[in-house]
């Protein structure tokens, strides 16, 4: 099974002072897609510079040929399918159609309080999720939509002339819960996860494989209910949220053995986090560069 690698750029440059030139750099090294977050703010990041996603992306799709481009992950936490679908119409039309939207419930970070609201629960995530995505789903393959929900609704919402890419732009969605599953077997072209996050501090790579391969395990039984073959999701492991953490970017050969463990579980794409000096994603830049460009032909035969 070919294995893409893919890697996620932080929003966290000004475009002129750097930010441009890692996403044609990541081009240039051969990157199946660049993804970057979709938050207000993130994390330890909150405190220094950070910029939105749709707008990144349209600049990167105007610095970029055939790089694809997307995020990882956009969630109802401050978005409105209504507007969001015309946001990415916008956006798929000035990349040529090489846009990919990664999709989410959610969680409890900054985003979730920002606009003054109260953090959902767990079950209020899934239930606006389960109302956001069949929404954002019919706004970007019809021309006229008008729906009613408890949480999100349409009236007469004009999507003309839609998606370049047909029926609409991929989704990939983030999910490891059954209410998620099913609808990343009902409307993902993708899924992704980062792993059991309960294994982040003191799990082992071990214990991390074994639970990736329960969760795509639960992945196929969701397809099996809803009539969808699994095999018709590209399988997305974001890479950095495991045990082994930046352990894989340390050199080629760590990369390669990670990689080759989870392409063994399925996985069609692994994305990586472009360098950030002092924090959790620093790496050095020359070996980062080096599986770019060296590890697809190792981990999929030269061809």
């Amino acid at each position: 099974m070919t294995l893409r690698l893919s890697t996620v750029i932080l929003p966290v440059h000004r475009w002129h002072e750097g930010g441009r030139d890692r996403w044609q750099r990541a081009e240039e090294l051969g990157f199946h897609a660049a993804y970057t977050y979709d938050h207000l703010s993130w994390r330890t990041f909150r405190d220094g510079p950070w910029f939105g996603a749709l707008p990144t992306l349209t600049a990167a799709a105007t610095a970029t040929e055939r790089l694809r481009l997307g995020t990882l992950v956009t969630s109802p936490n401050f978005r409105h399918p209504v507007t969001l679908a015309k946001e990415l119409i916008s956006l798929d039309d000035i990349s040529g159609g090489r846009i990919t939207l990664g999709i989410g419930a959610g969680g409890n970070g900054f985003d979730a309080t920002a606009l003054g609201q109260e953090p959902w629960t767990p079950k209020e995530r899934a239930d606006r999720f389960g109302e956001f995505l069949p929404l954002l789903d019919q706004l970007l393959t019809e021309d006229a939509v008008t729906r009613q929900g408890t949480h999100y609704s349409a009236d007469e919402a004009r999507n003309i002339p839609g998606c370049v890419q047909r029926p609409r732009l991929p989704f990939a969605v983030a999910a490891t819960g059954p209410r998620g599953l099913r609808l990343a077997a009902r409307y993902g072209q993708a899924w992704v996860t980062t792993g059991d996050p309960k294994l982040y501090e003191e799990g082992t790579p071990e214990q991390s494989v074994e639970a990736l391969r329960g969760q795509a395990e639960k992945l196929g039984k969701a397809c099996a209910e809803t009539g969808r073959d699994v095999t018709e999701l590209d399988r997305i492991l974001l890479t950095g949220f495991t045990p082994d953490r930046s352990r894989p970017l340390e050199s080629l050969d760590a990369f390669v053995d990670f990689a080759g463990r989870h392409q063994e579980l399925g996985f069609t794409e692994l994305v990586i986090h472009w360098p950030i000096p002092d924090s959790d994603f620093a790496a050095d830049q020359k070996v980062f560069e080096r599986i770019a460009t060296e590890a697809p032909a190792q981990l999929n035969g030269a061809r």
